[in-house]
């Protein structure tokens, strides 16, 4: 399940950073490109400590899969915009649910 896990979270990475830049471009918002840039290499650095180091990597991209669901699952319910809060509220909520697993397998 590690194997999976790294794909997900480096993905998942990904997306974050390129959301942040898309929320510094389309609304010009500095706080989307310093919280997706830092959310999105934290879970990048996550993946990428998977699987030589499990416990670490499963526990940074677990802590922010949760911090990044908190965020996005209450502005989702705020808004009702499916982008980017309910795109985020899902990939988070996968994302815990993947450090929860790959934690029970490792």
């Amino acid at each position: 399940m590690i194997g999976p896990a790294k794909i997900y979270f480096i993905i998942f990475g990904l997306l974050t950073i390129v959301g942040g830049v898309m929320g510094y471009v389309k609304a010009g918002s500095t706080a989307s490109i310093i919280a997706g840039g830092i959310s999105g290499v934290a879970l990048l650095a996550a993946a990428f400590l998977l699987p030589g180091n499990a416990a670490a990597g499963l526990t940074i991209a677990g802590l922010v899969s949760v911090i990044l669901a908190g965020y996005f699952i209450r502005g989702y319910m705020a808004t009702g915009k499916v982008m980017p809060a309910a795109l985020m509220s899902v990939l988070s909520v996968i994302g815990v649910i993947v450090a929860i697993v790959a934690w029970i397998k490792k």
